[in-house]
Parts: C-alpha cells; sequence; structure tokens
C-alpha cells in the first residue's frame, strides 16, 4: 500500500485494510483524516516532540494519548498527514481483544476503543506497519460513507470521516444526507 499520499486521500484508502497487530487482526472500518492545513490536526502548529512521527517516514505509526486517557493509533501519510483509525472488525485474537478492553461491548468502536483491543500503546509510537507483528494490509476494493468528523470542536464539519458502507462495526452512524 502506497502510504505516502495527503491524508485525505489515504483515509479512503484504509477502509476495508487489514490490521494486525501482535496477533490480534481485524478490517478497518472507520478513519479520520488530518492534514497539516486542518486546525483540528496535531500537526496543525508544525513540528513538536510530542508529533515527530507525523512528520517522519509515511507508513508508521503515530500514538498519542487523547484526553489524557487512551491511546490513539494513527497512521502517518505524507510529512504532516496522518490518518485516525477510528473502528475496525475484530477477525482475528477477539478473546485476547476482550481481555484487554475487560468487555465485549463496543469491542473495536471508537478510536480509544480499538487502541485498547489491539493493545497500542506509546511503546508502538513510530513503528512501522510494515512488520509481521505490526502490519497494515490493503484489503480489497469497497463501498464507502463519508461526512463530517466526530469527537472535535475544531473543523469537525470537514467531510474527512471515512466508513465501510453496510458495516455494524462504526462508532457512530453517519448522518443519512450524506
Amino acid at each position: 500500500m502506497d502510504f505516502n499520499r495527503p491524508a485525505p486521500d489515504l483515509a479512503p484508502a484504509l477502509i476495508g485494510a487489514i490490521l494486525t497487530i501482535r496477533g490480534c487482526q481485524g478490517v478497518i472500518t472507520e478513519t479520520e483524516a488530518y492534514s497539516p492545513d486542518d486546525p483540528a490536526a496535531h500537526s496543525y502548529p508544525g513540528p513538536t516532540k510530542r508529533n515527530a512521527a507525523i512528520f517522519g517516514p509515511s507508513g508508521h505509526a503515530y500514538v498519542y494519548r487523547s484526553y489524557g486517557l487512551h491511546w490513539c493509533l494513527s497512521v502517518v501519510g505524507q510529512p504532516g498527514h496522518a490518518v485516525l483509525i477510528r473502528a475496525l472488525e475484530p477477525t482475528q485474537g477477539i478473546a485476547e481483544m476482550i481481555r484487554r478492553r475487560g468487555t465485549d461491548k463496543r469491542l473495536t468502536l471508537g478510536p480509544g476503543n480499538t487502541a485498547q483491543a489491539l493493545g497500542v500503546t506509546i511503546a508502538d509510537y513510530g513503528h512501522p506497519l510494515d512488520a509481521p507483528d505490526f502490519h497494515l494490509q490493503q484489503g480489497p476494493e469497497v463501498e464507502l460513507l463519508t461526512g463530517p468528523r466526530i469527537g472535535i470542536t475544531k473543523a469537525a464539519d470537514w467531510p474527512r470521516r471515512f466508513g465501510l458502507k453496510g458495516s455494524r462495526y462504526l462508532s457512530k452512524p453517519f448522518p443519512s444526507s450524506v
């Protein structure tokens, strides 16, 4: 998969891709795109120690804490571009995902739940996504949903949230008018 592209192009391309992290696997069903011109993006203020991975090699993981509570996983595209993994359909290692989350409710729905189920931590910051234990491979072509992003206040209305049409593994329904 070609990761070296703008986040608004990479985010829909990741829908249907297969993400495997240390034996747990799922099909990506929901993403959000963030670029350096986006006031909601961590790259918006330019390179910092915290966001250095976003300006590093494409196809690597950018891991950060959301609201000081949950780890979140993003895929780095072109420098300054990242795609948040919001949800996935679990396909392997489901018992381990449930153990990590302590519940099967909303197991991989939402970026914090997804990262927790996959066992993502700050130790995965900057990790390449082409390693056997931490791998992302392109899936089949799928039908997409597009809509405004959720869980943010700046530029929330930008249509940079993408989902797998017909999937029951979405963090929140998409507006029917989009």
